[in-house]
């Protein structure tokens, strides 16, 4: 194969042409490398290099205007808008930016494509006139505002561009436009000079215009890249431009249009890849490259081509071991190098002024790679430390202060992470290079294993910089949000570049970097629609219908962009490997590209289609099983001295893995921040204050006015609790606020309705509250002794009958707390945990002799009041009509400790395993 490059130096050697002289104009300055790789190979004696230019270089030259960043422009943009508007109108800069860059977009394409500004503008200003939405006569002001803004385009116009072009400098399209005007006064001292352009597609008015000239006047060649398939098929978008250049040009009107090969009709292996997400092609593209790197072929023949710039690490992370030499031609976007994950994350937490911090964006923070190490403190990691320390203290807002005195080692880090920006841009820009430095210091200990690490700090410094030297020349940035706005800017625009040998080994690029270039092997990615081609992305101010009028470009123009630079790449290739994403991702993927669906319908190839997806395991669940080892009967032994509660045997009831885990290992649930109050916390609020109201009257009978007394401490005791038990965490707004509110309430209708039963006449003893009982229990067969220990909430003597009382602070009903089935009280934990609950505590009372029998056992459910005192019940059958008895006899205890004791003898037993339960049924 004989690349496209090659065939036009051997052309200009058949005109013998002096090649030293030549002027060559590209498309890229990536192709420039190959041409000078392709020249070398050509000649059999040295001569001095010729002129290679990328065509922005070239037109940039021929214009004398600088061209400037984007982001100069922006501000360069805002000091014209704020000359042109009243102060009391002007927007501010973060509000600007908004619309600006559209604008500054539109002013581009208008320039390169030398549409008259009076024209479109006036045109522009006099559509918006027309269709204005108001129907009256006099217009209202949010209309003259609306109409006002397209009156002022042309006057930002002229005035924008005068200014730049006063400073020798301007943007593409004025700099385009600007050459077009120089063209001919340029051509009158370059009559010398051969210019050369090769493998154009899209050319704008501009170009055209400047090429034509340098035709006209004979100082130039140009040669087309294009296949007969697609320039003599009217339809073919890949042939689009090239077939207009030809029908309109005045210098294809007396010279033949030649450099149309017939490549792609030539025999080609097409492989159209279905790969779910861009982590799978990745792989799969190592896939790829494994099998040809075994087959022997040679790597500077295979490009691998990536339709989005995302897919740039995990591709490079899949490239297998056996290639050596790879040169990547794309940057790897800053915005994608894990540091400015950190800034993402200091600009959230700081731009809103906030008194207090997020615990999730401290943590979030704190935790981030590039941050963690540097909290090292010989042995500990304070950063660890610290996270710890504000999920044991549920610290839900943290200050700076807070955070000191919880890490008073590193007080100098925090003070970099969390010292307030104050809404000051210049505070902000000296916090983040002065982090940056921190870093810096601590990578410089190993450069070796931190060579990647500096490399993302020093560019990460480079942009800081600009910004800096950006707020220091114009003084718009007046807020944090302002400087995140241009900081996202920079950041989208600013690249990694690598280093390689751009003529050895596998070429990684993306599609614009692939233009001119050919390629035995290709490897395209992520052909998707929305990405190739992009889709009807319409960021413009200018209407659809008006593009048109004025032939500037729209979707349909860069569609056909996207189907050239497609083809162009099958054009000389052999082996074509086309992967697509099956999967849809928020609003792309999962739709294959119309280009695999358009090389079906041609017909023109043999094309291979397949889905390829990760092989699954069918990993059959199966519910564990924990043998006792000698280990686990220690445990259980210990555990058994110091005591079974009520709850963890009806844990063992529930899924005996999770008592295993709970009570055996000892394993406890994650120690998180309680952003919001937990219904266990407000259970024990609660408790304790019920305590601490009924505690002083035990042995005593309760009366209205205890009762009364109680309910005008509510509000004060609940506070206490709440701050004893949520720690730092704040209730007075929010979702706990509404709990803290809930907590008063319960407790005031718990109050209310002791008030009724004591006006009805009932009379209260109180015996004892939140009494601790505990008793030793013998089991036959098991040779040590067993412990039962629990606290009982609330022990009563009403009307002369002993209750037992538990207090729920979740929902009850009556028939929660009655029995049928003795042998279900410890096997069905939905149906009688709470009965066996219940039983534990009168069973212990009992034999502690703290209990005349029969006595009532039951639950007082908070959020079921209205049922009152929730009385334990037998009943002789299932159903409304059964017989039930509410009092626990001794014949009720000695039933409860026959299965109490067969609980405990399965949990002690060595021969029975602990098998976990499935609770998904």
């Amino acid at each position: 194969m004989i690349s496209f490059i090659k065939s036009v130096l051997l052309d200009l050697q058949e005109k013998q042409l002096n090649l030293e002289d030549v002027y060559f104009v590209l498309p890229s300055k990536r192709a420039g490398v190959f041409l000078k790789h392709h020249l070398s190979s050509l000649l059999d004696q040295p001569i001095f290099s010729p002129h290679i230019v990328s065509i922005e270089e070239f037109v940039e030259d021929l214009s004398g205007l600088k061209n400037l960043p984007n982001t100069d422009l922006l501000f360069r943009f805002y000091e014209t808008y704020c000359g042109l508007t009243p102060v009391d109108e002007q927007e501010s800069f973060e509000s600007f930016t908004k619309w600006a860059q559209i604008l500054l977009q539109d002013f581009n394409e208008i320039d390169r494509y030398l549409i008259p500004q009076s024209q479109i503008f006036d045109y522009l200003n006099a559509i918006k006139e027309l269709n204005h939405w108001s129907l009256d006569v006099e217009q209202t002001g949010l209309v003259k505002n609306h109409l006002k803004f397209w009156k002022q385009l042309k006057a930002y116009y002229i005035a924008f561009t005068k200014n730049l072009l006063e400073a020798g400098q301007g943007y593409q399209g004025l700099i385009y436009r600007e050459a077009s005007k120089k063209v001919d006064p340029y051509i009158t001292i370059a009559e010398d000079k051969i210019h050369v352009f090769l493998g154009f597609n899209a050319l704008n008015s501009a170009e055209t215009k400047i090429i034509q000239a340098l035709l006209k006047a004979e100082v130039a060649h140009i040669y087309w890249d294009i296949d007969k398939a697609f320039i003599d098929d009217a339809k073919h978008d890949a042939g689009w431009f090239t077939r207009e250049h030809r029908k309109d040009w005045e210098h294809f009107k007396t010279e033949p249009f030649q450099w149309t090969t017939s490549h792609y009709s030539e025999e080609k292996n097409i492989n159209v890849i279905g790969i779910p997400k861009l982590v799978g092609q990745a792989k799969y593209i190592g896939q790829i490259l494994e099998d040809l790197t075994a087959s022997a072929t040679n790597l500077s023949k295979i490009a691998v081509v990536l339709g989005e710039e995302q897919l740039l690490l995990p591709v490079l992370n899949s490239i297998p071991a056996a290639i050596q030499k790879l040169n990547v031609t794309m940057g790897l976007p800053l915005q994608y190098v894990p540091l400015s994950s950190l800034f993402e994350l200091l600009f959230f937490m700081h731009k809103n002024n906030p008194q207090q911090y997020y615990y999730k964006d401290v943590i979030g923070i704190l935790s981030h790679a590039s941050v963690y190490p540097l909290f090292e403190q010989d042995t500990v990691n304070e950063a660890s430390a610290l996270v710890s320390k504000i999920q044991k203290n549920n610290l839900v807002y943290i200050t700076l202060a807070e955070l000191k005195s919880l890490a008073p080692a590193s007080e100098a880090l925090l003070e970099l992470l969390f010292k307030s920006w104050t809404n000051q841009p210049t505070l902000a820009l000296q916090q983040c290079a002065a982090l940056i430095f921190k870093m810096k210091d601590h990578y410089d200990s190993d450069k070796v294993s931190y060579r990647l690490e500096l490399e993302y700090l020093y560019r990460f410094n480079t942009l800081f910089n600009q910004l800096s030297e950006l707020n220091n020349t114009y003084r718009y940035l007046n807020s944090i949000v302002a400087l995140q706005t241009v900081y996202k800017e920079l950041l989208s625009s600013e690249t990694l570049d690598f280093q390689g040998e751009p003529l050895e080994g596998l070429q990684v690029m993306g599609m614009l970097e692939s233009r001119v270039l050919d390629f035995e092997t290709v490897i395209i990615s992520s052909v998707n629609e929305g990405i190739l081609p992009s889709g009807k992305t319409n960021n413009s101010f200018i209407p659809f219908d008006v593009k048109l009028e004025n032939k500037l470009p729209t979707f349909k123009e860069k569609d056909a962009v996207y189907t050239y630079h497609f083809y162009r790449l099958l054009q000389r290739a052999k082996n074509v490997y086309i992967l697509y994403n099956t999967e849809i991702d928020a609003l792309k993927g999962g739709e294959k590209s119309r280009f695999i669906t358009q090389l079906e319908i041609e017909g023109l190839h043999a094309i291979s289609h397949k889905i390829v997806s990760p092989s699954v395991p069918n990993i059959k669940e199966e519910l564990q099983e924990i043998t006792k080892t000698s280990s686990v009967l220690e445990q259980i032994k210990s555990l058994s001295e110091k005591g079974y509660s009520p709850s963890s045997l009806t844990n063992y009831v529930r899924n005996p893995i999770d008592f295993y885990y709970d009570k055996i290992l000892g394993i406890k649930e994650f120690d998180e921040v309680e952003e919001n109050i937990a219904a266990n916390t407000l259970g024990s609020v609660i408790h304790n204050s019920l305590e601490d109201f009924y505690k002083p009257l035990e042995g005593k009978l309760l009366t209205i006015a205890h009762v009364e007394g109680f309910k005008k401490r509510v509000k004060p005791m609940v506070t206490k609790h709440f701050e004893e038990l949520y720690n730092k965490g704040g209730f007075s707004k929010g979702k706990n606020l509404i709990i803290y509110e809930i907590a008063q309430r319960y407790i005031l209708n718990f109050l209310n309705l002791e008030i009724e039963s004591l006006k009805k006449g009932q009379q209260i003893e109180i015996l004892s509250i939140e009494a601790d009982e505990q008793i030793a229990i013998t089991i036959e067969g098991l040779d040590f002794p067993i412990k039962l220990k629990g606290k009982v909430d609330r022990v009563d003597r009403c009307d002369g009958v002993i209750r037992v009382i538990d207090y729920k602070s979740g929902k009850v009903d009556q028939s929660k707390v009655e029995i049928v089935d003795w042998e279900a009280l410890t096997t069905d934990y939905e149906k009688y945990s709470k009965p066996f609950q219940i039983l534990c505590y009168a069973y212990m009372m009992r034999e502690n002799k703290r209990l005349e029998l029969p006595v009532e056992a039951g639950i007082i459910s908070f959020k079921n009041l209205s049922g009152g005192f929730l009385k334990f019940a037998k009943k002789d059958k299932p159903g409304a009509y059964a017989k039930k008895d509410q009092f626990i006899t001794d014949e009720t205890l000695d039933r409860f400790e026959v299965e109490l004791k067969k609980l405990i003898s399965e949990i002690c037993n060595p021969e029975l395993k602990f098998i976990e339960k499935d609770l998904t049924k």
